[in-house]
């Protein structure tokens, strides 16, 4: 494993003990089996990226986005970060925490509705 890929790890490991309390919200719906059938990672890395919820198999990210994605400098961020997430096949799907504390089964039904469908494949992508 290299360098920067051992630190990504850790930085995800740390995240998922430090999560907000909307992404805690939002993941008891996402979790186990509860949201068949669709299997999702918290805190999942991808590259030199950490998603907050990631579904493997299709290739789809959630990302709650709360206060600190506001400035143009973390909108250029967020902006870069998708352009590297859609070359390598994955699609992003944002909420914010507003719609997490409010509005959670209209997130939920969005989730639903931008899922891609299923890859062809014998199993998820490496």
């Amino acid at each position: 494993m290299r360098g920067l890929e051992r630190e990504t790890l850790k930085r995800a490991k740390v995240l998922r003990s430090r999560m907000t309390d909307a992404e805690v919200i939002l993941w008891s719906r996402l979790r186990g089996h509860r949201f068949e059938p669709y299997r999702f990672r918290r805190q999942h890395p991808i590259g030199p990226y950490i998603a907050d919820f990631a579904c493997v198999m299709h290739r789809f990210v959630v990302e709650v986005d709360g206060g600190t994605h506001s400035t143009d400098e973390e909108i250029a961020y967020d902006r870069r970060r998708e352009r590297y997430l859609g070359t390598r096949g994955w699609q992003v799907f944002r909420v914010t925490n507003e719609d997490v504390y409010k509005r959670l089964d209209m997130v939920l039904e969005g989730i639903c509705l931008h899922m891609p469908p299923p890859r062809p494949s014998a199993g998820p992508p490496p």
